[in-house]
């Protein structure tokens, strides 16, 4: 089993930044993408950041390439999300999740991952 625990959501005005932190333990070797999804109320959930290991890909949904960053740091089994010039329609629940290395891996579906963490509140008042 994997554990994440997200930090770091909060009130932001437009313009601003968050970083959020996801924080995985328990057998973190099993993992091979740690990607970022969220949620709006009355939304689906949907695809933000992804960051696979073994290739080293980095993939980012449209709607925030060029305001945020996905990094990692290892050491720590850590995946930020640095969130810049966030906007109005950024409000959601921000999810961190976990997968496995799988063959023809499509990191930018939630149902590709295994484990999630409970999530963390990102709002962006206007």
């Amino acid at each position: 089993q994997v554990q994440l625990i997200e930090s770091g959501g909060g009130l932001v005005q437009t313009g601003g930044s968050l970083r959020l932190s996801c924080a995985a333990s328990g057998r973190t070797f099993s993992t091979n993408t740690m990607g970022w999804f969220r949620q709006a109320p009355g939304k689906e959930r949907e695809f933000v950041a992804a960051f696979t290991w073994v290739s080293f890909r980095i993939s980012y949904a449209d709607s925030v390439k060029g305001r945020f960053t996905i990094s990692r740091d290892m050491a720590k089994n850590t995946v930020y999300l640095q969130m810049n010039s966030l906007k109005p329609e950024d409000t959601a629940v921000y999810y961190c999740a976990a997968a496995p290395q799988k063959l023809r891996f499509r990191d930018y579906d939630p149902t590709e991952y295994n484990y999630w963490g409970q999530g963390t509140q990102v709002t962006v008042s206007s």
